[in-house]
């Protein structure tokens, strides 16, 4: 026997006091549903604020003008009279929508464009292009767009060319009255591409075998499970045919645009060397190049553009304008709401172009990533 349990130091003592037990303070979980029901009752809240306010917008459109959908933004205040619009063409040109309200790159420049139409203070248009060109129909679109504003309301618009205005790029440049380019801009890649990839290869290797029903014999013309031998030559004869037609179309509008350029601005510019279409043939050109061949009328960058507007209209400082669209709940909620449809998607482990099969692009192939 211990009795004073000295041997098993693991025993309590009968005669050591108890030990006080820790003051646990007791769980909340009240606060945290508060805070998560307080947060779930303000999205809640800004999901109606965004649903009524879209409606409203929505009727302000259809009652409305298009004024209600832009605002008029000072860029550079130089106390003057006269505005200059500054319109952007950013990225690959084309028709997808370029917001969450579904408007494209085409149907927004023709919205600022109209408003620099309508306004009286605004006697001209600087277009910035940083693009290496894209789809052949907007390119086109916006080449008549901005054709259009100048023979109707008499207003110059001057190209600025940044560090990118290939292809498709110069084809909008060339509706312009006057051109302005950096030593340095990478342009000219006058030329028409049609791009796609034949997998059949890839099919055979895993055993994969596509089975074809048509209407036609050339319906299934740009498939690319076809093999190399089943592709028709009036298959290549057609496409190809579709190619140089719309070739001539981009050395119309150059020709054209240059020419009615130079009458303009009686003869100041700089007209194309008569040679310019050996040139024409798919290639890149500096800027410094291209103002040689007489593709662009003046070597310098976004002040210089800046500077030959104030010259065209008068000599005059001219203050800076931009078109915005201003900030919508309903467009934030659109936004959030967008979804996609369901895809199946095959990494081959290559950094293809993102191009479209079938369509046919005014674009710089090598700038694509």
């Amino acid at each position: 026997m211990d009795p004073d349990n000295t041997a098993n130091p693991y025993r309590i003592r009968r005669d050591a006091p108890p030990s006080p037990r820790s003051a646990t303070p007791p769980r909340s979980g009240g606060c945290a549903w508060i805070v998560l029901s307080l947060i779930l009752a303000g999205l809640l809240a800004l999901t109606w604020i965004g649903i009524v306010a879209s409606a409203g917008a929505g009727f302000a459109m259809a009652e409305g003008t298009m004024d209600s959908m832009w605002e008029e933004n000072v860029l550079e205040d130089n106390g003057a009279s006269d505005d200059v619009a500054v319109l952007d063409v950013t990225g690959l040109i084309s028709n997808l929508a370029i917001d969450a309200t579904g408007m494209t790159m085409v149907e927004s420049l023709k919205d600022q464009l109209e408003l620099a139409a309508e306004a009286p203070n605004v006697k001209g248009v600087l277009l910035k292009i940083d693009s290496p060109g894209g789809e052949v129909l907007a390119s086109d679109d916006i080449y008549r767009e901005l054709k259009e504003f100048q023979d109707r309301t008499g207003k110059p618009v001057v190209a600025s060319m940044s560090g990118l205005a290939a292809s498709g790029g110069y084809y909008i440049a060339a509706a312009c009255r006057w051109i302005v380019a950096n030593e340095l801009t990478i342009t000219g890649s006058i030329g028409v591409i049609m791009h796609s990839y034949n997998y059949r290869g890839l099919m055979d290797k895993v055993g994969i075998q596509p089975q074809v029903f048509k209407s036609g014999r050339f319906k299934d013309m740009l498939s690319g499970d076809k093999a190399p031998e089943e592709i028709l030559p009036e298959t290549r004869d057609m496409v190809q045919a579709m190619i140089d037609e719309t070739f001539e179309r981009f050395k119309t509008v150059v020709r054209e645009g240059r020419n009615h350029a130079q009458q303009e601005n009686a003869g100041t510019g700089k007209p194309l060397v008569e040679d310019w279409e050996e040139y024409a043939d798919g290639r890149i050109l500096s800027g410094k190049q291209a103002f040689d061949l007489g593709f662009v009328d003046e070597l310098g960058n976004f002040d210089q553009a800046r500077s030959r507007i104030e010259t065209l209209l008068g000599g005059d400082p001219v203050n800076l304008i931009e078109y915005q669209q201003p900030f919508s709940l309903g467009n934030m909620f659109r936004l959030f709401g967008k979804t996609e449809d369901p895809q199946i998607k095959i990494d081959l482990g290559l950094n293809l172009p993102t191009l479209q099969a079938g369509r046919l692009y005014f674009l710089g192939t090598n700038f694509v990533q």
